[in-house]
């Protein structure tokens, strides 16, 4: 097998979650995140672990089940909505997935 790293398989069976931004609040952070896990899946099974509505800190960041996002402010960059707590809960969560599978 030549190629990069999916193509010689070290992508198999890992555990991955994505988030998204955008400098409007309907700019597709949704689609983007369904992408990006569809391009994961390419890379050989990867174990998709999205927040779900697993926590609180989901629903104050916008509720957005396939993984955090935030909206930016085009004025100076910021982050409109408080999305840390979401971060965290969806970090937290891909690693006590990744633990559980991969020991």
């Amino acid at each position: 097998m030549q190629g990069g790293l999916w193509a010689t398989g070290k992508t198999v069976n890992k555990v991955v979650s994505a988030m998204s931004s955008a400098s409007n609040s309907h700019g597709g952070q949704e689609a983007t995140i369904l992408n990006l896990y569809t391009a994961m899946m390419h890379w050989g099974g990867a174990i998709i672990v999205p927040p779900g509505y697993s926590d609180d800190s989901i629903f104050a960041a916008g509720g957005n089940p396939y993984g955090t996002s935030v909206t930016q402010s085009q004025e100076d960059g910021s982050m409109v909505e408080d999305v840390q707590a979401s971060v965290k809960h969806q970090a937290k969560r891909l690693v006590e997935i990744a633990s559980k599978i991969h020991g």
